[in-house]
């Protein structure tokens, strides 16, 4: 009779360390998932793309850095006809990542959207500047000169929005807020 107490007494104290665990590990991720990201962590997932400058990896939207591409609804004109440049040039990031996950590092600064501001990577590649160089971005130097290079790479090789007259993404955002 007493040692089924104790065994009793023992299962009980096991349950309660197991129920103790699990609230412990239940608040860490409560605390981990609703903390900011520092600019000394990588955040690291599937992105969703939003456009050509902005992702979305585990609820949380990063503004790439130190580049500007046309907004999704922005067109461009190419041989004497619009097209969704726009459009395009999320599509060319999305088709780029697919379902891989990349790696962003954080300046640990967010934009005035809350976004937080990032160059990210897939494997070693640089997505930021792959957009620049590509032609689907060009180098916000309002905010740095990082990206001036691909630019003027992807400008005499008329890619992307290079191959067509397009309004700089900007001057479009300030254009479109006007009407």
């Amino acid at each position: 009779m007493a040692r089924r107490l104790i065994e009793s007494q023992e299962a009980g104290d096991r349950g309660k360390a197991v129920r103790m665990m699990r609230y412990a590990i239940f608040i860490a991720m409560v605390l981990l998932l609703g903390a900011p990201v520092s600019a000394s962590e990588p955040l690291v997932g599937v992105a969703s793309v939003i456009d050509g400058d902005t992702l979305e990896i585990h609820g949380q939207r990063i503004r790439l850095y130190g580049i500007d591409a046309p907004e999704s609804r922005q067109t461009c004109k190419r041989n004497g006809e619009d097209w969704r440049c726009g459009k395009d040039a999320a599509f060319a990031l999305s088709d780029k990542i697919g379902r891989k996950p990349i790696s962003c590092e954080t300046t640990g600064e967010s934009d005035r959207y809350g976004r937080i501001i990032a160059v990210c990577r897939l494997g070693a590649e640089d997505l930021n500047a792959w957009m620049v160089r590509r032609g689907w971005a060009m180098a916000y130097r309002q905010y740095s000169e990082a990206y001036v290079g691909d630019e003027a790479t992807a400008r005499e090789a008329r890619r992307g929005i290079w191959a067509s007259e397009f309004m700089p993404p900007w001057e479009w955002r300030k254009q479109d807020r006007n009407q």
